[in-house]
């Protein structure tokens, strides 16, 4: 049936081109996640690169880069998925920009 290629699939009768189970499907968690990592990677270099300068401007930039990730995740998906993950993404990166908030303390 399909000739020298060993096929385990219960849908190996279909034909080479059709593939059922290869279609994107979004999920939340894919936009949580990369929400929360981007978020992460950008206060981070942020609290290292202004480390020297004065608290505020830290604090100034981590919020900007919150809130234009919070915007792009909202715009990409998180506006369509259902309560918990919007509530999830927003208590999360207000924790992570809470710790810069607490690491930079010492220099207000």
């Amino acid at each position: 049936m399909a000739g020298d290629r060993r096929i385990s699939r219960p849908d190996s009768s279909l034909p080479d081109w059709y593939i059922a189970d290869a279609s994107y499907r979004p999920i939340p968690i894919a936009w949580f996640a990369a929400a929360i990592l981007l978020q992460s990677v950008l206060v981070s270099a942020v609290f290292f690169v202004f480390i020297a300068r004065n608290g505020w401007v830290t604090i100034g930039l981590a919020t900007l880069a919150t809130l234009l990730v919070f915007q792009w995740s909202w715009e990409r998906g998180i506006r369509q998925s259902g309560r918990p993950w919007q509530i999830a993404t927003i208590l999360v990166m207000m924790m992570q920009l809470g710790l810069i908030v607490i690491g930079t303390g010492d220099r207000l």
